[in-house]
């Protein structure tokens, strides 16, 4: 992967650090992480631990159609793995990638396959954030004048290439052997036969991976997991509030955790650095008024002890597999080195 690809976030990440600790008083915000009750950060970060966990029993949802019992250890040691890679490699955006080709070396199924499951997790992740986003804004305690332009342009943004996933995704579930048919005249006509091949495989493993939304006995228990998931988030947000004396409902952590979501989906560093602490600012002090440094304190200590864990266990499970972080390289699809 070359290194320039880990410049727009690296760049994004130092603009946006900038941006939440100008004019901060550095002092006072170590002195509010210092003196955070630890039993509740504790609690908040082993509740957000427990979340890997969570996301790998729901995997097994998505993976059902191309492998119908997916062992839980290979399925969280790969979410493991791909969330590590997340947080070190300096892409920030390889895990996808990483999770993919960790299960395919894992279990006999292949890695663009397995990538499709994760594209549906995607999916099913932003229509259950949108809508507890929209429960969220429409509650009656919810200070809605508040709320900052950078928000509202962010929610449509994400909504409007929900949209466009969406559509791409009912096409290919609706037409499936058609829409690979029509990709292969396609990529005959305008690749190289030796790129036009593997990519016509790969997309026809994608398809095979979105079985699972073909069938309704796996998507609506898909759909109750991913609420689950992300209530599972939210409550070791607000544990983390309770840590730090800030007096906010759970809807409140709602939000925020939609916001932070949202905010993932920018150029990325690696850990979500700076894009992490821009929108914990921007959702705490812009719309419910926390103070700042407060609000800093938080999210700089709330986002290491979430970065932690998952990136020791990552690690754990890559030397035990042995599996090296170069060969999560060649599993990117964007990296263009041979």
């Amino acid at each position: 992967m070359r290194g320039w690809k880990a410049v727009p976030g690296l760049v994004l990440a130092a603009v946006l650090l900038w941006w939440v600790f100008r004019g901060q008083d550095l002092a006072e915000i170590w002195r509010q992480a210092r003196e955070a009750d630890v039993r509740f950060l504790g609690l908040a970060v082993a509740v957000t631990t427990a979340g890997f966990a969570v996301r790998a029993a729901r995997w097994r949802l998505f993976l059902a159609p191309a492998q119908r019992r997916s062992p839980f250890g290979s399925r969280f040691a790969a979410v493991c793995i791909g969330f590590m890679a997340n947080n070190i490699l300096p892409s920030g955006r390889v895990g996808e990638f990483a999770r993919a080709y960790a299960y395919s070396r894992l279990e006999p199924v292949s890695a663009p396959t397995a990538f499709a499951t994760l594209v549906v997790e995607r999916f099913a992740d932003g229509i259950v954030l949108l809508a507890l986003l929209f429960l969220v804004v429409a509650s009656p305690g919810f200070p809605a004048d508040a709320l900052p332009a950078e928000v509202a342009t962010a929610v449509l943004g994400v909504s409007s290439l929900l949209g466009v996933v969406f559509l791409s995704v009912l096409a290919l579930l609706a037409f499936p052997d058609r829409s690979v048919a029509a990709a292969d005249r396609m990529a005959n006509r305008l690749l190289p036969a030796r790129w036009a091949t593997p990519a016509v495989r790969a997309l026809a493993g994608f398809v095979s991976g979105l079985a699972a939304l073909r069938n309704w006995r796996l998507a609506v228990p898909a759909l109750a997991w991913t609420f689950g998931l992300w209530l599972v988030q939210s409550f070791s947000l607000w544990l983390g509030f309770v840590a730090f004396g800030i007096d906010l409902p759970f809807a409140a952590a709602l939000f925020l955790n939609t916001v932070l979501a949202f905010a993932a989906s920018l150029p990325a560093a690696p850990g979500y650095f700076g894009t992490f602490h821009w929108a914990a600012k921007l959702a705490l002090v812009n719309v419910y008024v926390v103070p700042e440094a407060t609000a800093i304190a938080f999210a700089s200590t709330w986002h290491l002890g979430s970065f932690f864990p998952v990136t020791f266990m990552g690690l754990w499970y890559l030397r035990r597999l042995d599996l090296s972080l170069r060969e999560f390289r060649r599993a990117d699809p964007g990296d263009d080195r041979s």
